[in-house]
C-alpha cells in the first residue's frame, strides 16, 4: 500500500498506522500486529474502510504462507458488497483479488483443516458473496426461501439428520416435511458445478453431496410446486452492488 491519500482511514479514523503495521508483518510473524491490523481493518467482520482495501495488495503477497493473511485478506473481500464508500479503490485490488482466489485454490488442495473457511473466502473472491456468507458443512444446515408460487417461508433442511423441505412450526417444529431431489452432478452449471467440482477433487464427500441439494428442488409442503432451491436463494440473498 503507497502512502494514505488524505482521508484514508481505517476503523478508528487513523490514517499513519496500517503502514506502519503492514510493515511488520512483512518482516515477521509478528501476533500482535496481525492482532491490531484485524481490528484496524474490520470491525466485527462486517464493516471496512478505506485503509482495509488499499492494503490488499500488501497482504495478498503474505497469503501464499500465513493464515493470518489469507483469513483477514479474504473477510475483507467478503465485505465488498457491504456499504463503505470506497468504490474507487476496488479496481485498484483487482489483481490482489484475483491472486487471493489462487492462493487459496491452492491451499484448498492441501485438504487443510480449515478447509471449510478457506473455501468460503474462495467463493468470495469470485464474487459469490452470498454463499461465502451462508454455505455450511451440511452438518446441520438450514436454509430459509419463500416459495415462488404461494409465497410461503419454506425450511431447507440439509444435514445429517435428513434432508428436506419443510414448514416450521414455533411448537411443533419443521412439519410436513418432503424430501429433497438432489441435482444430477452432471447437470450442473455454474457457480454449482464450480463448488461441485472443487469439493470432489479435494476429497470433500459431505461437502459436495451437500451442494448437490442445494443446487437440487424442494417441494413446497403447502402448494406442492418444485422450485430449484439455489435460485431462490439467490434471488433473495444476492447483495445489491
Amino acid at each position: 500500500m503507497g502512502p494514505i491519500r488524505a482521508g484514508m482511514c481505517d476503523c478508528f479514523g487513523d490514517v499513519d498506522r496500517v503502514p506502519e503495521l503492514l510493515g511488520r508483518v512483512e518482516r515477521g510473524d509478528d501476533a500482535e500486529a496481525w492482532e491490531e491490523l484485524g481490528r484496524r481493518l474490520l470491525l466485527e467482520c462486517e464493516t471496512v474502510f478505506p485503509a482495509s482495501f488499499a492494503a490488499l495488495p500488501r497482504l495478498v503477497p503474505l497469503a501464499s504462507h500465513s493464515a493470518r493473511a489469507r483469513e483477514l485478506a479474504g473477510l475483507i473481500v467478503r465485505c465488498v458488497p457491504s456499504p463503505h464508500g470506497c468504490d474507487d479503490l476496488l479496481p485498484g485490488c483487482a489483481d490482489a483479488i484475483r491472486t487471493l482466489g489462487e492462493i487459496l485454490d491452492r491451499h484448498l488442495r492441501s485438504r487443510p483443516d480449515d478447509y471449510l473457511a478457506s473455501f468460503r473466502l474462495l467463493l468470495a473472491t469470485e464474487q459469490q458473496y452470498h454463499w461465502s456468507a451462508a454455505l455450511g458443512d451440511f452438518s446441520d444446515d438450514f436454509y430459509e426461501v419463500a416459495c415462488p408460487h404461494c409465497a410461503v417461508d419454506v425450511t431447507i433442511a440439509i444435514g445429517a439428520y435428513g434432508r428436506y423441505s419443510a414448514l416450521r412450526d414455533w411448537h411443533l417444529g419443521d412439519v410436513d416435511r418432503r424430501d429433497l431431489r438432489p441435482a444430477d452432478p452432471s447437470a450442473l452449471s455454474g457457480v454449482g458445478r464450480r463448488m461441485y467440482a472443487t469439493a470432489v477433487r479435494d476429497g470433500q464427500g459431505t461437502l459436495a453431496d451437500g451442494i448437490t441439494h442445494l443446487f437440487g428442488h424442494a417441494e413446497c409442503p403447502r402448494c406442492a410446486s418444485v422450485f430449484s432451491i439455489a435460485e431462490e436463494y439467490t434471488s433473495a440473498n444476492r447483495p445489491v452492488m
